[in-house]
This record gives C-alpha cells, structure tokens and sequence, in this order.
C-alpha cells in the first residue's frame, strides 16, 4: 500500500505543527512551506477547508490511508459513546501506534516496519498487521530474537523516563507492553479537534 514517503518537515509546517514528533527543523521555521515563506499573505481558510486540514493532519499523524480512516469514522459512528472520541481510541489502539507509545520505537513510521519485519509479538503470537486493533489485556512483546536490535534498545533507552501514558504498561526487564484500558481522550496528548473530522464526514 502507498504510504507518505515525502519531507516529513515540509508537512509539518504545511500543517502549523510537527506532525512526527520533536523537528528541529520545523523549530527552525514555524511557518507555511512556499516561495515566499512567511511574507505571503494568505486567504483565510473556509469552513470546509478547515475541516479537511484537520483530517488530513490526524491521517498523517498516524500514518493511516484514506480509505482505512474512512472505515475507522464509520465504525466509531456505529460506535457507542462519542464518535470523535472512538475515533481516536480506535486510532490509539492500532498495533503499530501502541509499540510507538511503549517506547519500542522512536517514531510511528519505525513502529510499523517493526511490526511488519515480525519483530512484535501480541499474545504470544508473531503478528504483522500494523493495523491490528488491541483489546484491554492483549500484550505486547519484542520478540525474543529481535531484542537485542540497536534501534528498538536506543529508543527504549531514550523513553525510559518519558511520562507513561494511563492506558499502557511497560516492564522493561521483559521487554513487554501490556494494553491496560481504552484511552480517556484528556489523555490522548495528539493536538487534533476531532469534532471537525465529524462535521466533515457528516456532510
């Protein structure tokens, strides 16, 4: 499947924000990518653009396709609760997105490679969908060949005093994750207004 391969930092600043975590680059410049950088003026953006610019920044900020967002919209619709809240926790609980947050890889995109190199193991079963949803209790485990990788111990090693979201657990000596409870949305730290993304698709 396609997947965004392009300037991480020019999306970024397209969309006012680092999409892929710290960008020193995009700290650098903090403005809209162009010719003529932060001197152009430009139009104020109308209801409907709004909204889209809101939707593709969550579908590049969890590395997901427009029809495989499309069908997680209609299932957090056919979802009880609220569906922009369900969105995210369907969003938050994709395999590839929960071994991000665990520390098991330092960004999204690394997450996903490792999931689809078989490097992952959820319940005890070698898995490498990194669109496979979690449940509360599934557990997530390096497999035992793969712990010793330089990249999935440098980036276990540079999270390890990052703050600990609620709905995860990580024990470092076994090198094993563990998918607590679907997350609260004041916990999800994502910038993204998921209302627009309902009043968009709800057209």
């Amino acid at each position: 499947m396609a997947r965004y391969t392009g300037p991480k930092t020019k999306k970024s600043r397209a969309f006012g924000q680092s999409l892929y975590g710290f960008d020193k680059y995009f700290e650098r410049r903090k403005y809209a990518p162009g010719q003529h950088g932060n001197n152009k003026r430009r139009r104020q953006k109308s209801d409907y653009a709004v909204q889209l610019m809101e939707k593709q920044k969550a579908k590049y900020t969890y590395g997901v396709l427009e029809r495989q967002f499309r069908n997680l919209f209609e299932t957090a619709n056919r979802s009880r609760g609220v569906t922009g809240e369900v969105l995210l926790q369907l969003l938050e609980s994709r395999l590839d997105n929960t071994v991000f947050r665990l520390g098991i890889a330092p960004t999204r995109r690394a997450a996903r490679q490792l999931v689809t190199h078989k490097h992952i193991v959820v319940n005890g079963v070698v898995t490498n969908i990194p669109s496979a949803k979690l449940e509360p209790g599934d557990v997530i485990t390096v497999r035992g060949k793969s712990q010793g990788m330089e990249v999935i111990e440098n980036s276990i090693n540079a999270k390890s005093d990052v703050r600990k979201f609620p709905w995860l657990e990580w024990n470092a000596d076994k090198m094993e994750g563990s998918f607590i409870a679907l997350p609260e949305r004041e916990n999800i730290p994502e910038n993204i207004n998921e209302q627009l993304i309902v009043e968009l698709y709800s057209k």
